[in-house]
């Protein structure tokens, strides 16, 4: 990606006066603005000698226990039970983290030490060690500021049509935004200068710190089906050729690589909360926002989803159930959790109307804030409680009855 001559190309419609004037992206926030950050509950449990002990026996109890396969039984220790019953009272249990913390490693490594529900015999009942509430200003967007992007006449008729030609613009012209975007554009450069590891972590990067009007606009900008062009600009967002994984591997063990690994378990975890529908008619279990925000936490991940086609909306993992045998089922599950997930499809769907209502003339002079058009697309929510039977040591979503 040759930077200058972006900015020469971009600027010749039109362009210049846009920069830095939409989406500026929040401070990462810290442990000290979450309710009850594991890093803060960590540090609480250490000034007490029974859950400082406690919490590094279970420390190693998870560090020498590998993942299972969904086939196996994990063989758990008395005292590794023992040692995690110690902290059922303590603020750690109730302790969270968020996705732009600048110390996420060090919180999920702390959150997954006491809640090790894989290696300690809860196989299905992770939960996301994510904070719902954080306390961010509603982002607002400039419609006014858009009539700059008319290009001139030869470029109209493809400008017009392609938004995600627009809102890669729109990135391009924000300082931080492109600077994000050309780290893991350069990170991800097909041949053999691809270094897939490095293609994920940058991707990581770009959706956890550009602002997100931003990079929802690049990866859920809507297209019309005859517009393969703004299709497969659209499906090259997450630079698919390098962040994929090669070849189609097994869904199974795609999850079972992902588990392995702190950060993708907690963003499947996440998105397995905030994206689990509650009917057909995509009624998500949380705001569909929050369904979104999980969504995109899983680019960069190996379990990285992508748009499947440039002449629709839908997403899929990159993998395969061929040759799951008796877990064909738990496998399919799995797969259809992304490619056949009726909150997650609305939830897109909404977001890609809001986009598409960003460019049109009945709102060019609003500068109403984005979230509050938001709410007048979305469908209504079931909210859901999480309820530990603490004979058990299991957690379970309950529906909340309507107020």
């Amino acid at each position: 990606m040759n930077k200058n001559r972006t900015r020469n190309k971009e600027a010749s419609i039109g362009l210049s006066g846009l920069r830095g004037r939409i989406g500026e992206g929040d401070p990462l926030p810290t442990e000290g603005r979450l309710m009850n950050s594991c890093i803060q509950a960590r540090r609480k449990c250490q000034a007490n000698p029974t859950c400082n002990a406690a919490y590094h026996h279970l420390s190693s109890c998870t560090s020498s226990v590998s993942t299972p396969s969904p086939a196996e039984e994990p063989s758990v220790s008395l005292d590794c039970l023992e040692a995690a019953q110690h902290l059922r009272n303590s603020s750690l249990m109730s302790c969270t983290c968020h996705r732009r913390m600048k110390n996420q490693t060090a919180c999920l490594d702390i959150y997954w030490t006491v809640h090790p529900a894989r290696s300690l015999g809860d196989y299905d009942l992770d939960v996301s060690p994510y904070e719902d509430t954080v306390t961010r200003k509603p982002w607002k967007m400039d419609i006014s500021k858009l009539s700059i992007l008319k290009p001139g006449v030869e470029a109209s008729r493809d400008y017009d049509s392609d938004l995600c030609l627009k809102f890669a613009m729109l990135c391009t012209l924000n300082d931080k935004c492109d600077r994000l975007r050309m780290a893991y554009g350069e990170a991800c450069s097909s041949g053999p200068h691809c270094r897939r590891p490095t293609c994920l972590q940058q991707l990581r990067a770009f959706f956890e710190k550009a602002s997100e009007p931003h990079a929802q606009g690049l990866l859920l900008c809507p297209c019309a089906p005859s517009d393969l062009g703004c299709g497969q600009r659209r499906r090259n967002t997450i630079a698919p050729s390098c962040a994929l994984p090669p070849g189609t591997p097994n869904c199974l063990e795609l999850r079972r690589l992902c588990h392995s690994d702190r950060l993708c378990r907690s963003r499947l975890a996440d998105f397995q909360t905030h994206c689990h529908p509650m009917d057909i008619l995509g009624t998500c279990a949380t705001e569909q926002s929050r369904c979104l925000q999980a969504y995109m936490g899983m680019i960069g991940t190996a379990m990285t989803p992508n748009f499947i086609s440039n002449v629709n909306a839908s997403v899929a993992l990159s993998c395969t159930c061929r040759g799951s045998g008796n877990l064909q089922e738990e496998c399919e599950r799995l797969e259809e959790s992304f490619s056949h997930n009726p909150c997650l499809m609305e939830a897109i769907a909404v977001k890609m109307r809001l986009h598409s209502q960003l460019f049109s003339q009945d709102w060019s002079y609003s500068t109403l804030p984005v979230m509050e058009r938001q709410k007048r697309f979305e469908v209504p929510y079931q909210k859901y409680t999480i309820q530990r039977d603490e004979n058990k040591g299991m957690e379970t979503r309950v529906k909340r009855e309507p107020e």
